[in-house]
């Protein structure tokens, strides 16, 4: 069974505390160092693999569910980050 896309579900209400709008440029910085290890990137691979093959457990397409809601997540954190971030460049601000 191959894992689809999930929806953002319990992730959209986390999301609604980081408004780019509200979003401080310091914080901004700190996020976009956020990223996934060496070992997340693998397992991530090995499970990307399973479920292009058809042969992912149930156990593990949770588990790359789980991945992937997170990434999403932490790509839109990322994306309103550099928004926050090109916003303070071209006004010319600092904090």
């Amino acid at each position: 069974m191959a894992a689809t896309l999930p929806q953002l579900g319990q992730h959209s209400l986390f999301l609604r505390l980081w408004d780019a709008e509200r979003m401080t440029p310091t914080v901004a910085r700190h996020i976009l160092k956020l990223g996934w290890s060496a070992g997340d990137e693998i397992r991530m691979r090995e499970l990307s693999a399973r479920n292009t093959d058809g042969t992912i457990s149930e156990a593990d397409r949770r588990e790359f569910d789980e991945y992937v809601q997170a990434g999403l997540t932490l790509s839109i954190l990322h994306s309103r980050a550099r928004k926050v971030l090109r916003g303070r460049a071209a006004r010319g601000n600092r904090d």
